[in-house]
């Protein structure tokens, strides 16, 4: 009895250490002893995994219990391993070799007309795209990605110009964890709940990981944007043979599926195209996974070579449809001298699935026997669309079904309370970085952690870690910003100069030398020293005051000015704007006409382009985002406006019969000229802009607006108030609507259209006018706007329709040629449009290239009015 008892007693005290987690850890390497990076270990029949990393080193936590580990690694034999976990945190190695499958042809019975048996399954897959793409109606998942970036070198100066600053270096310059829920739902609402992030050398930092993004690298989407303005086509695309050759280099039995492996071959090395291996399931047609890379063949900017990963396992409760399980993303980095490389993994476990139909609706197809030595008859793609009416049936059901499958399990989930924190997400709201995400300790990272950290990420955390407090103390952010502060004569021409105080979040920005040395024949020469300084805050508020002085020489014109800004709240991106002062104004308010430009034109070409007035006031304003998606500005402001005459005609480079003309706006609407004398005006401006369904991304330090398939909405209402001390009385409205459409590997579409006018019959001074911002000079500052159009001349007081569309081809034609193509030159048409009463119908037809050496654009411009062709010519501008 009493050994009864006793026995009891020590197993009761086992029962804690029994119960506690042990952790399962070991190596993962091919037959020649070479670690498989990114490999995946799943527990069989739970939603637990986990993968390798760069070194094949995995580590995966676990109850006290006997389980399956399956690894997997694409293009290997998959490895069933049992294994015991012993409770009391104890460690169970396991090191494990994968060796590559061995995918058989069968013999076949080939046609003399028939194609390689590849373009069969891959029909298959084609047809079977839509319906996989929706199987799936709704999921939540725990997604945990580390990204890394390294140098491996770095130049003394970028472009040979600019010094590179002492915080890059060979060696790793990025390494971040997150861990994140993820929700999906039909058609394609992904959101996204970081709960915790770590960023290397950066404890206040969150970090940029978005697991939700990998959806947009599902190749069960005709075409991928990614890494590229073009896209890329998926090779189970409705178009893939026009791009692809399909090789079928064997299949083999996987856990009771016959798996296809299929070599993706470009037609033609200039299509937006992948290669590498994609890897069928026989009779259900989905992706098994994928490895397909893209090279310098795809055109890509300040990449050399890309490779994706993707690993797809049966949903756990649900195993007739699958999920992905990984994805890995490696990539070879080289631009403007720096080298180097970077990848990304996300691991996605804890499943909690909610299929589009309780089962396969269609028919199953038999199970494929395995492969043998005896010829079978290959299936020909002609046979393979046979099979496609059943396929889009399917498609079409899953489409209307996935959608009532997830609004039931909403209603069922919001009835019983207890939808996940992730899905409660307001609308909009793609993914939220918790305020606390941040403050997990390391001891928190090695539990939650799948991927164990490689040696050279433990140091690197280790270093930078360890020397944060140095790194952030003020005598080391001080030496840091001594060179980063050095003077450069060189910089400052171009760029300006900078100087920064890091540990108290202060800078001072000067402008550059090229714009406070200025040219008019309004000022002479101008003398426009601009000083802004800036002031952060812990919790991402911001202020910053510009003084500006401003003096024409020969008119002995002295303008000063001071405008402050204070940002109070970075989620609504609410600030205040005050501006005081004298300040020399061009007519119009967006005017293309930089002073580098008007400087340049002045006195090199006699041109005297730009026309100005000074205005002596104050205008205080207020914008917000009132909720997401509308944001609201309110200005008030009261300006004494007084005109200018020329003062000089002095220039550098003169060109016979080619004289300076008046600083009197030519006018087609006042044709007895637009002098004003001396106009003062209180006036008002109330403009909203709103983007209906904008998708966002809120993090403490503030929120990330990543834009809406539909197009933005702005209204804008000017009002001049006629009172005591003010000459002008009108009402100006005018309302426009701007979108940017993809058209696949088409191309992009931007369009930006407005209308309005003003009411009744206004008092108003020139600069009042609705401007419409043209350009006479070779450069183009914007080539959204009109580039052939005269300053001023159209500006108008009754009403107008406004309109311009650019389309990038993205290379589409050019790529085709190879000359053409080795330079990444990409192709781009324009149309721009105005009315109104005086000036009829004015339009312009552009066609250009971008990207000329990756920075410039070249475009070539005619304009017509009425039909009549005016003028003709060139633009050159920045266009990347």
């Amino acid at each position: 009895m009493v050994r009864r008892l006793l026995s009891l007693l020590l197993l009761l005290s086992l029962l804690p250490l029994l119960a506690s987690a042990g952790i399962v850890r070991g190596r993962i390497t091919d037959p020649k002893g070479q670690p498989l990076g990114f490999a995946n270990v799943a527990v069989k029949g739970t939603p637990t995994n986990t993968a390798s990393n760069e070194q094949g080193n995995y580590q995966l936590p676990l109850p006290a219990g006997r389980y399956e580990l399956v690894f997997q690694f694409v293009g290997y034999k998959p490895l069933l391993q049992p294994v015991r976990v012993l409770g009391g945190d104890t460690a169970t190695v396991l090191n494990m070799t994968l060796t590559p499958e061995q995918y058989q042809l069968r013999e076949v019975v080939v046609r003399a007309k028939d194609r390689d048996p590849a373009f069969a399954i891959v029909q298959h897959a084609i047809d079977w795209r839509s319906y996989h793409k929706r199987e799936v109606a709704a999921f939540t998942a725990r997604g945990y990605i580390k990204a890394l970036a390294r140098l491996k070198d770095v130049p003394n100066k970028v472009l040979g110009m600019f010094k590179v600053g002492p915080d890059l270096k060979p060696g790793i310059i990025y390494l971040s964890e997150s861990v994140s829920e993820v929700s999906f739902r039909q058609p394609n609402v992904v959101k996204e709940r970081m709960i915790s992030s770590r960023v290397s050398g950066d404890a206040k930092a969150f970090s940029l990981n978005r697991a939700g993004a990998g959806r947009g690298l599902s190749f069960y989407n005709p075409v991928l944007k990614v890494f590229s303005e073009r896209g890329f086509v998926s090779p189970i695309a409705p178009n893939a043979f026009l791009f692809y050759q399909f090789v079928l280099e064997g299949s083999t039995m996987q856990d009771g599926q016959l798996i296809h492996k299929i070599r993706v071959v470009p037609r033609r090395r200039t299509d937006p195209v992948f290669s590498g291996h994609i890897f069928v399931a026989d009779g259900t047609w989905r992706l098994h996974s994928v490895s397909l890379t893209l090279n310098e063949d795809a055109q890509l900017d300040y990449v050399d070579h890309v490779r994706i990963d993707q690993q797809f396992v049966p949903a756990p409760g649900a195993p007739h449809v699958w999920v992905m399980q990984s994805q890995t993303l490696t990539a070879n980095i080289s631009a403007f001298g720096f080298k180097g490389n970077a990848y990304l993994t996300a691991v996605f476990s804890q499943y909690r699935v909610t299929p589009t139909y309780p089962g396969r609706p269609e028919p199953a197809a038999p199970a494929p026997a395995a492969p043998t030595n005896e010829p079978v008859h290959a299936e020909t793609v002609a046979e393979a669309k046979q099979q496609r009416p059943a396929a889009r049936q399917a498609s079409r059901q899953a489409k209307r079904q996935s959608r009532k499958t997830v609004q039931a399990a909403l209603d069922s989930a919001g009835r019983r309370g207890n939808l996940l924190e992730v899905e409660k997400l307001a609308a909009g709201e793609v993914m939220r970085v918790e305020k606390g995400a941040n403050e997990r300790d390391s001891a928190y990272w090695s539990q939650v952690r799948p991927v164990p950290l490689t040696d050279e990420e433990v140091k690197d955390y280790h270093l930078k870690d360890s020397t944060e407090a140095i790194r952030n103390s003020k005598p080391y952010q001080d030496s840091l910003d001594r060179i980063r502060n050095k003077f450069s004569m060189q910089q400052f021409i171009s760029l300006g100069y900078n100087y920064n105080n890091t540990h108290t979040k202060q800078s001072y920005a000067v402008k550059p030398l090229v714009y406070m040395l200025q040219y008019s024949t309004v000022e002479g020469t101008i003398v426009n020293p601009e000083l802004t300084y800036s002031r952060y805050t812990d919790d991402e508020r911001r202020f910053w005051l510009t003084p500006s002085l401003r003096y024409g020489v020969a008119a002995k014109l002295f303008s000063p000015s001071v405008e402050l800004n204070w940002q109070h709240d970075a989620q609504k991106l609410a600030r205040w704007q005050l501006q005081v002062g004298r300040t020399v104004e061009n007519f119009d308010p967006n005017t293309q006409l930089t002073p580098i430009i008007n400087t340049s034109a002045t006195l090199f070409r006699n041109h005297n382009y730009a026309k100005y007035y000074q205005r002596r006031g104050a205008e205080i304003g207020y914008l917000t985002e009132v909720i997401n998606g509308l944001q609201v500005r309110g200005a008030v402001s009261y300006f004494d406006r007084r005109e200018l005459e020329n003062s000089t005609i002095n220039l550098i480079r003169d060109i016979p019969g080619r004289a300076f003309t008046p600083n009197d706006p030519v006018a087609l609407e006042l044709p007895g000229g637009t002098g004003f004398g001396r106009s003062r005006a209180l006036s008002s401006e109330l403009w909203l802009s709103w983007r209906p369904g904008q998708r966002y991304i809120t993090r403490p330090d503030g929120k990330i607006n990543l834009g809406s398939r539909y197009p933005t909405f702005r209204l804008t209402w000017r009002q001049g108030w006629h009172a005591p001390g003010s000459d002008v009385r009108y009402t100006f409205l005018e309302a426009g609507i701007r979108q940017t459409v993809q058209f696949g590997l088409l191309g992009t579409s931007s369009y930006r259209l407005s209308a309005g006018g003003f009411l009744g019959k206004p008092q108003l001074a020139f600069m009042d006018y609705r401007q419409f911002s043209g350009n006479r000079f070779f450069l183009a500052a914007d080539f959204s706007r009109f580039q052939l159009l005269d300053y001023y001349k159209y500006a108008t007081r009754e009403r107008f329709v406004e309109g311009h569309f650019d389309h990038h081809f993205n290379g589409f034609f050019l790529n085709k040629i190879p000359l053409m193509r080795r330079l990444k030159w990409q192709e781009v048409g324009s149309v721009n449009y105005l009315y109104t009463p005086t000036a009829g119908q004015y339009v312009e037809l552009g066609a250009g290239i971008e990207h000329i050496f990756k920075l410039a654009r070249l475009d070539y411009y005619a304009s017509f009015q009425s039909g009549q062709k005016l003028t003709h010519g060139f633009r050159v501008g920045i266009g990347f």
